[in-house]
This record gives structure tokens, sequence and C-alpha cells, in this order.
């Protein structure tokens, strides 16, 4: 679930925070309209706490310096064109120069460092369930699940930008602006809905016909392609992104809560597969237009893989809320296609419990590797079924009550249990966040990034210089709009609006 929000373009100026995104779209900035942003900047705008709101401006003549004067004071101390000869201290000495040592010398955020993964891609792609990277956290996983991260929110700026499904841009394809340049989209995904509203919705409200479409847009497949980028993953990957519930009907789907089989058990002593009605069906539904999400997904990959026949390749599925847990369906999936099948990982975040035990057991002996971030103050990852611990269940297992399970697994409709490794955040482990926020913040994409950026273990403070600082993304931005509004003041407001289309379709960054 990602969620919208209306802000008022005139007064950002005094806004106390809001969230960044990996990209904006505006719909105007006069005096008297509203820019609305398809992301979730009210959820973090709630989430943020009133005591870090903006710093208060350095007046001129105060003995504050900011810390690019103490920068480049520290500089001319160090009288480098001395050492030098002129020309190579002209040369060091050049603003791209400077403004590398300037960020050496000062605490600015920054990610995780991008190294090489190389030889070391498989214990990051879940080969050994993570053992040992996630608490602490290693900074190549952060830097990682980020990444993965940036691609879900590709696929919700993809959708909300234009939801509307048309005939044509199903054989055309749909556009992704991803955040990752060495990848290439090369398949839209769309999922379908087994139940619809009448036809007189439509007629009283057109305008949002996209909510009430049974068939839209849910993300997408890509593929690396960049050299270098492949050399240092150690393969060439093949990415899935799916964004979470957007529309009524996906909502009326995820209340469809009881656990249904997935297949056919063939041993009666085993628990027999099941998993959530509405998921499966929005994952097995073909559309009037499209066929099922479960269908393009197999084939795209399969083409994917025949392509590159012969190099190492990997698969990675990645999805938020809705998306998690589709990401869950389409990892089970592949794995049943072929043996040779190339490796299968499922990052996830914010998802829902997906099926039973017998769901779990057989993802696992697929060798299907998922790991869930998990934010302990979202209540999504603890529905549907009953609010079980997952480690009193595992507990339970390895008893001689394993049987008595069994039976009730096999007999109870809402018998639900989570799959794989998991990465556990909090939202009052951030200085930035607040503790009682609402379900819908603690829920939000955004959020969630911003605490794995800043974590580093369960007993550790938070990271201080993380890059996804939900302050400074706001703060950049903020500014952006003031400089919009300072150049362009006399100008019409036709080319305004123009203008800050184009300032909020950039993505921020890196």
């Amino acid at each position: 679930m990602q969620i919208g929000s209306i802000l008022s373009a005139h007064n950002l100026h005094s806004l106390p925070a809001a969230a960044g995104s990996s990209s904006f779209r505006c719909g105007g900035l006069r005096s008297k309209s509203f820019m609305r942003l398809p992301v979730q900047s009210q959820n973090v705008k709630s989430l943020l706490q009133s005591k870090h709101s903006d710093p208060e401006p350095v007046q001129e003549g105060s003995n504050n310096r900011s810390l690019g004067d103490k920068a480049k004071g520290l500089l001319d101390q160090l009288k480098l064109s001395s050492v030098w000869p002129e020309m190579k201290a002209a040369e060091e000495m050049s603003p791209r120069h400077l403004n590398r040592l300037r960020r050496l010398l000062s605490k600015s955020p920054e990610y995780s460092p991008r190294n090489n993964l190389g030889s070391r891609w498989r214990e990051y792609h879940g080969k050994d369930d993570w053992s040992g990277l996630l608490d602490p956290l290693d900074e190549n996983l952060r830097r990682e699940l980020v990444r993965y991260g940036e691609f879900i929110q590709a696929a919700y700026h993809c959708f909300y930008s234009n939801p509307v499904t048309l005939t044509d841009e199903v054989t055309c394809g749909r556009h992704v602006a991803l955040p990752d340049r060495s990848y290439r989209a090369t398949k839209s995904l769309y999922a379908t809905s087994t139940v619809g509203f009448p036809k007189w919705v439509d007629d009283v409200a057109p305008d949002l016909g996209w909510m009430t479409q049974r068939s839209s847009w849910i993300g997408y497949v890509a593929v690396c392609e960049d050299k270098k980028e492949i050399q240092r993953m150690g393969r060439r990957d093949i990415i899935i992104a799916l964004r979470g519930t957007a529309t009524c009907l996906e909502w009326a789907e995820n209340c469809k809560s009881l656990l249904v089989p997935i297949e056919k058990e063939s041993n009666p002593a085993c628990v027999q597969p099941k998993v959530e009605c509405g998921f499966l069906d929005l994952f097995k539904t073909p559309g009037a237009n499209v066929p099922s999400l479960a269908e393009s997904v197999v084939e795209e990959v399969q083409r994917l893989t025949e392509k590159y026949k012969g190099e190492t390749l990997s698969i990675t599925i990645t999805g938020h809320s809705l998306g998690a847990a589709l990401a869950l369906l389409v990892g089970d999936e592949l794995s049943r296609c072929t043996q040779a099948m190339p490796p299968i990982a499922i990052f996830s975040f914010g998802g829902p419990r997906v099926g039973n035990r017998g769901f779990a057991n057989t993802i696992r002996s697929r060798h299907v590797k998922v790991l869930r971030v998990v934010n302990s103050q979202d209540v999504i990852t603890r529905v549907p079924g009953m609010f079980v611990s997952e480690e009193l269940d595992k507990k339970v297992e390895d008893t001689r009550a394993a049987k008595f399970l069994n039976v009730l697994d096999n007999s109870m409709p809402w018998a639900y249990v989570h799959v794989g490794s998991e990465l556990r955040v909090d939202t009052r482990m951030s200085p930035y966040l607040k503790s009682n926020a609402d379900v819908a913040c603690c829920h939000d994409l955004e959020a969630y990034l911003h605490l794995v950026d800043g974590f580093l273990a369960s007993n550790c403070p938070f990271r201080a210089n993380a890059k996804r600082s939900l302050l400074r993304l706001v703060n950049e931005q903020r500014s952006n709009v003031k400089r919009l509004y300072t150049s362009k003041a006399k100008t019409s407001s036709l080319s305004l609006e123009s203008d800050a289309m184009s300032l909020f379709s950039l993505s921020s960054p890196s």
C-alpha cells in the first residue's frame, strides 16, 4: 500500500517536515493551488518528530560558519599550493576535487558502499539464509535492500503516473523510469481481480474508473544489461518488482482471507500447501486483454533465461505489502517450472502472511530464499490469521505436538505462518520518527527504506549519516521550490506549472 498525499505548495516553506522519494509529480504551483505528490509525504510527515524541524538560518555576520566555510578555511590553512607545482595545485583544487574533499571532511549523509560482491553474491542472494548478515546488518546487504526497495518505488510511480490500463499499452508496453540505469524493463505485469463493480459505478464517477478496473498494472520484469554492474554483482540479475494495493478491487481481494489449496498434495502425512484466496485469485486470474500475472511472469523469465543461456543468472523478486505477498507466489510458481531455474531470492517489505505451514515448507523445499523486512510497529505484517508467535510455532513444530499441528493446519481456515528469514526494524529506533505513528505510516515503503538504511544492529543506535534521511530529502525539495518561486516570480502560471512538473519528476540524488 502506497498512500498519496496533497500538500499546499504555497505554504511549503512552513511545512515542518515531509518525506522525499525517488520521483514526484506536481499538479501546479499557483498561489491557491495544491501540489499532489503520488507518494507517502503526508504519512511520513506525521512520522517525523517535531523536535527535528528545520534548523535556524545562519545570520550574516554570525560567528556560526557553515560546514563548507570551515572546510574552505581548513584548505586555506593547509597552503597546498606551496607543496604542489602551480599547475598540479590548480588541477587538484578544482571544484570537482574540492567537493570530493569536502564530502570526506564532513559527516554528510551517505549510502552504504556499493562494493564488489563478486564471489560472495550467492551469500547475499540467500544461499545460507543470510546467516550472520542480519544482526548486525552487513553494509553490502543494506545497500542491496535499499536498491531493491527503490525498484518497488519505481513501480508505484509508474502506476500512479498512469493508473488506467489501456488496451494499446498491453501490446506496446509501458515505460518504467528505473532508479538503476544498468537495468532495462522488459515486461509489464498485470493483476486481475475476480470481482467487479456494477457498470453504473463508472457512470457515476468516470474519473475514478481506474479504481474499479479489474486488471491493473502491478509491476514489471527488468534485466541487468550493464557489463560493469554484472561484474560487480557477480552475475546477470533478473528483477521482478511488484507494487502494493492501490485499487478498490485489490482491497476487496485482500479481505478474502480464507486459506485455499494451491495444489493437490499426494502425501497425506504432509500438510497441504494453502494460500490466501484473494492473493491467489489476483495471481492466477487472466483479464479481458491481459494474461494472468502467473502466466506473464513465467513466460518472460523463461524467455530471458533462454536468451542468456550459459551465463551466471539470478532471479530477484521484490515487493511491498500486496506486492510482497504476490512475490511469494511468483517465487513458488517459478520454482515449479524447471530444475534448471536460476537461484531465486525474494526481498519483501511489509508483507502480510500468505499461506499455512505447508506452503512455507514447500517454499523451503524448493530452495526459494525469502528475506522479509518487518517493522515491529507494522500491523499488516501480523495479518491475516490468528496472532500467533512465529517462534512459538517453530518450537512446537519440533516436538511431539507436530502431528497435532498438522491436523490443525489442514482443518483450520486461518492457520497462517510467515515464510523465510526476517530482518526486524522498528519505528522507535529512528530519532526522526514518532513512536506512536499510525498504521499507514508504519507500513509506508519510504519509512521502511529509511529504517533499513539507518539500521546497524538491534543493540546499536540509528546510523547517524544514513543517506535516506527524511529531513534531508524534504529540505532539498523545499529549497528547490523556493528557488523556483524566486526565479519564476514574473512568469506566467502555466510556465511555472511546466517547470514544477519537470522538477518533481527528477530522481533524488544518489
